[in-house]
């Protein structure tokens, strides 16, 4: 997601300095006028913001928190990895020690709308710090999906249940080709019902792709997916059972070395 993101502020006229744990995918980001930094404390020296991307929490504490980065007082930091409401209040807390400003703000959409600037974008923390974060964002957000937030915990916790949405609705997607496959409809036949269901934007979205076994063009992977819906059944104080089914589907994909290939691999079992 982070590769998608620079450019937008590149195009903006931003001085960027970008960092990736393994280079590889810096190369292309460099070429494109960035400047790749050796290690994360170099990237974020002297900026007055810094946008992370990572895996998940685990990542940012390894990063960042335990990293010791040298941020400049009163920088802004813009975190968009997906973590849970717990983790991002605990971030929150550590950036007002460090003396920076953070503000939580994941995307809500896949690899396609982040390139074409089309995201939906959460934006959760402090007034005046989500009015700067505002700003950087909106360079990647569809102004109509583009939602501020009193607290980073609430930004966490609306990218989960965007999350849980696309989860289940996957779930059902598939469900739906099984049952129609059983009754004796053609895949096409079932994908065109759909059309008109709730769950027509899934359908459109992710069915031809299921239907064709093709899952190498991976927007969103079945090993990010597995850890959010991970995060959601930690954070829910009720059982979330349809969660918690297509958690264990995810899971399964992994162990089986599919972990990077797009989530709706599942749809192999």
């Amino acid at each position: 997601m982070g590769r998608e993101l620079v450019p937008h502020l590149l195009d903006a006229g931003h001085q960027v300095t970008a960092w990736n744990r393994s280079p590889g995918p810096a190369e292309s980001i460099g070429r494109r006028g960035a400047r790749i930094a050796a290690s994360a404390a170099d990237a974020v020296a002297g900026a007055d913001a810094v946008v992370s991307a990572l895996f998940g929490p685990d990542a940012v504490r390894e990063v960042i928190i335990a990293g010791g980065l040298p941020f400049a007082s009163g920088a802004l930091w813009v975190d968009v990895t997906t973590v849970a409401p717990a983790d991002a209040t605990e971030f929150d807390t550590w950036a007002h020690g460090a003396g920076v400003r953070y503000v939580h703000s994941p995307v809500i959409g896949s690899l396609a709308p982040a390139r074409a600037g089309k995201l939906g974008v959460l934006v959760g923390g402090e007034r005046e710090a989500v009015r700067a974060a505002r700003k950087i964002v909106a360079l990647w957000a569809d102004p109509d999906k583009l939602r501020s937030m009193d607290s980073p915990a609430k930004a966490a916790t609306g990218k989960l249940i965007a999350n849980l949405a696309l989860a289940v609705s996957t779930e059902a997607l598939i469900e739906s080709l099984r049952l129609g496959a059983a009754g004796g409809l053609e895949p096409r036949e079932v994908l065109e019902t759909l059309g008109i269901t709730t769950i027509a934007p899934i359908a459109a979205m992710k069915g031809e792709t299921i239907v064709d076994g093709k899952f190498d063009d991976t927007q969103f992977s079945a090993a990010l997916l597995a850890k959010d819906t991970r995060l959601m059944l930690s954070t829910s104080n009720d059982d979330l059972p349809a969660v918690a089914l297509v958690a264990a589907a995810l899971q399964r994909a992994v162990d089986d070395g599919d972990g990077e290939k797009d989530f709706s691999v599942i749809a192999r079992e």
